[in-house]
């Protein structure tokens, strides 16, 4: 049975608690929350603010993926964090409610719904003052996001750091929370028990990576500048990176692949693509892949199912993907179906 404060706290934030579904701390024990989070992210100090733990609670939603995760975390009460250098992962914190104070390095700053956010590092060593907070969180494997860095900016893998604050009323920032909403949306909608296709999860991959990367302020920010290159000197390498797009649209989305086919570098495919075909390199695979998915409904049996073939596809939004269909085709995926077997 859930203590007072625990039962307090889930009606105080009721309406914004997100992937209730995916649960796996809910105390009102500081030693426990400390403990049972620790596992899950990194070892760290918990303190309230207060001597005495009274109106102290904590829970902690958790949705996994390969390579990352999006969580939701809450403290009630004011509480010190403190985890020191998290090590093994990149962590993006969107506050939902309620306000943070972060101190990562030397440099202090504060955090607020719709207004500042923060990006944790791993080899910058952090502290945290949580009120009443509540932040959707995405944590995002370390090697994952070195590993990529290092092909943007043609250098050996090393440890990236960024600015840790993200203005959420900048363009980049905006972009990026846009993103952990849909990924927490897509979470919820698939539930525990469901899954994504590889091709989806490597959409995610990429998506991720690159409003990261590309978006928030690093120490190699200016090394993948320099090394992205002239898109306009680039045609036939922009025309072998979409030739090795369309031979693979049904595979997982792999910039590191597809940028070794081409023989230039990603950002450089990035800007191509936008500049020479008017379409991001993600657009261009939307259409590959809605092309393809015309010619297997063509080819379709009557006891097809358009939500599985979408799947294989990599598509995990089914409403965005029939309205896609319909203005490249003048028609849903079920009429092509039912034109074909009729």
């Amino acid at each position: 049975m859930m203590s007072a404060a625990v039962q307090e706290m889930s009606t105080r934030w009721s309406q914004a608690e997100r992937l209730a579904e995916f649960a796996r701390v809910t105390t009102d024990d500081v030693d426990e929350a400390a403990e049972q989070i620790g596992r899950i992210f990194c070892p760290h100090d918990l303190k309230p603010a207060q001597a005495r733990a009274s109106g102290f609670s904590a829970r902690h939603n958790c949705a996994a993926f390969e390579g990352f995760s999006i969580n939701y975390v809450a403290y009630g009460g004011s509480v010190s964090i403190d985890p020191g250098c998290l090590d093994r992962f990149f962590l993006v914190q969107i506050p939902l409610t309620g306000t943070a104070h972060i101190c990562a390095g030397t440099g202090g700053f504060d955090v607020a719904p719709d207004r500042t956010a923060s990006l944790l590092s791993p080899t910058i060593p952090t502290r945290m003052m949580w009120r009443d907070c509540a932040q959707a969180i995405l944590l995002l494997d370390r090697r994952m996001v070195e590993q990529r860095a290092a092909a943007l900016s043609g250098r050996a893998a090393g440890a990236v750091e960024f600015d840790p604050a993200i203005d959420l009323n900048a363009p980049s920032g905006r972009h990026l929370q846009a993103g952990l909403a849909e990924l927490m949306r897509l979470a919820e909608r698939l539930g525990p028990s469901g899954r994504l296709s590889p091709v989806a999860m490597a959409d995610w991959r990429e998506a991720l990576l690159d409003r990261l990367l590309n978006g928030q302020r690093h120490g190699l920010s200016d090394a993948i500048r320099t090394f992205s290159g002239q898109a306009e000197r680039l045609p036939r390498a922009l025309r072998a990176a979409r030739d090795h797009l369309a031979e693979n649209a049904d595979e997982p989305l792999d910039l590191v692949q597809l940028a070794c086919a081409s023989g230039i570098g990603i950002r450089a495919l990035q800007l191509g693509f936008r500049r020479h075909f008017g379409v991001s390199i993600s657009e261009m695979l939307l259409d590959m892949r809605l092309a393809g998915l015309h010619a297997r409904l063509a080819q379709a049996s009557p006891d097809v199912s358009i939500t599985d073939i979408a799947f294989d596809l990599g598509f995990t939004h089914l409403g965005r993907m029939a309205g896609a269909y319909r203005e490249k085709f003048g028609e849903t995926p079920s009429a092509t179906l039912r034109r074909r077997i009729s």
